[in-house]
């Protein structure tokens, strides 16, 4: 044991010569960072004396303290919080301002995230969460994610509210690699989202930042996200870079975008502001601005997601594959929560031993691959809301749906 962690000594000495651009930004937000106490470092400490720098981390286990207590699944659901910013946008008849509509929906799911520096569960094979929204307006969302594949791991989900007329459909493929004093996941993949009422607009596509866990060798542990990411939409020619800017160690704002919008090639408009606080779109042609999101203002403004109860949800669903890690996490009981995180780790890759000797592929329940982009198994009925509404929630709650 007294070994281990001189090596995680000698490798902090490593990396006092790192770049100042890979230390932790100074006036981050107070729930923005994350100070490990004695016990946590040593424990982070040793397990980086164990990495390279560069070196892939999807196999790498990282100690419980670190985990946001809910499944990478259910955290996609973020996005799904503020409905109200894109409900009604088949109504606009400017294909501009439809576009907007979109960008709000976007930037309004990043201001929720856990205190401090923490990562969701890494969903296991098969794992799938499900949820539905009652909305003020007496209308429903439906949503439902699912692990597809595990190496490399795959989420794809699926959200529609028919009376709303709005459909998305994405996947997310993460992969994580150690820096040195970050480790950064690349977020491939995208959202798909489509309004059903203009069925002429075809699909609007976003992708998604980067983010960086900074700080965890020394310094204050900090959660970033960087790089761009692309709102796109081909049918009417609009397009958005938008550039989700990390801090430098000497000069620039924490959580800061920009991003220009053009039709076709010409610039029609301007994004800025901050993610955890308020964005704005500036307009070339006028000059005005709108606000797009306000997080402080707006970001309580939650749509509530109803899930069934722990007892009543099938063995692969996520609330209750992980109830007992999730408790121990919550009860600060770290000992009974790596306890409990490998116990469903080891039935997994016992589960993953049987499929191999016996030649099962498995089959992921909800989703299906088409021309390589990840479907629902659901043809949704497009001209009458309560007949789609049906559909989805028999396909989602099958009456009689078999535990896994």
């Amino acid at each position: 044991m007294m070994g281990l962690f001189s090596q995680a000594g000698s490798h902090i000495k490593r990396a006092r010569g790192l770049s100042v651009d890979d230390r932790a930004p100074e006036d981050t937000e107070p729930d923005d960072t994350s100070i490990l106490d004695e016990n946590e470092g040593s424990v982070i400490l040793s397990l980086i004396s164990q990495l390279r720098v560069g070196m892939d981390l999807s196999k790498v286990t990282f100690p419980t303290f670190v985990l946001e207590p809910r499944s990478m699944l259910e955290r996609i659901t973020d996005f799904m919080s503020h409905p109200d910013l894109i409900f009604g946008a088949e109504n606009c008849d400017d294909p501009e301002e439809r576009f907007t509509r979109i960008l709000q929906y976007y930037l309004a799911g990043w201001h929720i995230k856990p205190k401090g520096v923490k990562k969701p569960y890494n969903p296991v094979l098969g794992e799938f969460f499900r949820c539905r929204y009652d909305y003020p307006n007496g209308t429903q969302g439906f949503f439902v994610a699912e692990q597809v594949s595990h190496h490399p791991p795959i989420s794809a989900f699926f959200y529609i509210s028919p009376a709303n007329r709005v459909c998305i459909v994405g996947e997310l493929r993460p992969k994580s690699k150690f820096l040195g004093n970050s480790v950064s996941t690349t977020m491939e993949g995208e959202n798909r989202i489509t309004l059903m009422g203009v069925p002429d607009d075809g699909e609007y596509v976003v992708t998604m930042p980067n983010m960086y866990a900074r700080g965890i060798l020394f310094g204050k542990m900090v959660l970033e996200l960087g790089d761009t990411c692309i709102v796109k939409n081909q049918k009417n020619k609009l397009f958005c870079d938008l550039e989700f800017k990390t801090k430098g160690f000497f000069s620039g704002t924490y959580n800061a975008i920009a991003g220009r919008v053009r039709r076709g090639n010409s610039d029609t408009g301007e994004v800025s502001g901050r993610w955890s606080h308020v964005m704005e779109f500036k307009s070339i042609k006028s000059g005005s601005k709108r606000v797009l999101f306000d997080a402080a203002k707006d970001g309580q403004n939650i749509a509530p997601k109803y899930v069934p109860d722990i007892e009543q949800q099938e063995p692969y669903e996520s609330r209750r594959l992980w109830k007992d890690l999730t408790q121990a996490i919550e009860e600060r009981n770290m000992e009974r929560a790596t306890e409990a995180k490998s116990a469903v780790e080891d039935a997994q890759r016992e589960l993953r031993r049987k499929r191999e000797e016996s030649g099962e592929k498995f089959v992921p329940r909800y989703f299906e691959r088409h021309d390589g982009r990840w479907e629902p198994k659901l043809k949704i009925p497009r001209d009458d809301s309560s007949e789609a509404i049906d559909a989805v929630q028999t396909w989602i709650w099958p009456p009689k749906a078999e535990s896994r």
